[in-house]
């Protein structure tokens, strides 16, 4: 098995280098898709942020609002950290339950939003990121995703810097190209992973507390 860590930062295109991965035979454990598991109604993790941050952070259905809940955090350091703390060793065991239930012979990308912020390089066998520049990255929340600008650069601003992002990676994919280029530039990846999937050992790479998934995305 070869563990592939994969991150980016928000508006980066990260998702569909994950989407173009799996075409290939990846199997993918999306750590924000697995955030929001382990926070929905009825869960100890929704207890535990309802105790954390009050009912104010409910939708009116009894789920979290989590642009309320962003809004919250990313204006304070100190509430973001306890919100991570909740979410994360959460996010965590149920990434590692899915790393076990993959074939011995599986390339496994975890999809990591805060990979570099939270220090997990050392997790994984291989480490990737999805390149692009902060104002590609604007545009596509904004224009794509309809945040305010105000947001998205508050949002952005509290992720890791791309220089800090391309120091801790193996490969970097190049997402301000058109469709087309990063198609191929990931074909070319993923040839290089399934050659060190073939080289590695047998034994499994463990992935204990990673997690870094982004709790308000």
């Amino acid at each position: 098995m070869l563990t592939v860590g994969l991150t980016g930062g928000i508006g980066a295109g990260k998702s569909e280098v994950s989407r173009l991965l799996v075409r290939h035979g990846a199997v993918l454990i999306d750590a924000d898709r697995i955030a929001r598991e382990v926070v929905e109604p009825g869960t100890p993790g929704l207890a535990a942020v309802v105790d954390a941050f009050g009912t104010d952070v409910l939708a009116a259905d009894g789920s979290l609002d989590r642009p309320r809940l962003g809004s919250v955090v990313f204006a304070d350091p100190d509430k973001l950290a306890l919100l991570n703390s909740i979410v994360h060793p959460l996010v965590g065991a149920r990434s590692r339950e899915l790393e076990r239930a993959a074939a011995a012979d599986a390339v496994v990308v975890h999809d990591v939003p805060l990979l570099t912020e939270n220090g997990l390089a050392p997790l994984y066998d291989v480490v990737i990121v999805v390149d692009a520049s902060p104002a590609t990255q604007l545009d596509r929340l904004v224009r794509l995703r309809g945040m305010s600008e105000e947001d998205a650069r508050a949002r952005m601003a509290a992720q890791a810097t791309r220089e800090q992002r391309r120091e801790i990676a193996d490969i970097v994919i190049d997402n301000d190209v058109p469709l087309d280029a990063l198609e191929r530039r990931v074909a070319e990846v993923w040839d290089d992973l399934a050659r060190r999937a073939h080289q590695a050992d047998a034994a499994p790479k463990g992935t204990e507390d990673a997690d870094g998934a982004d709790s308000t995305g």
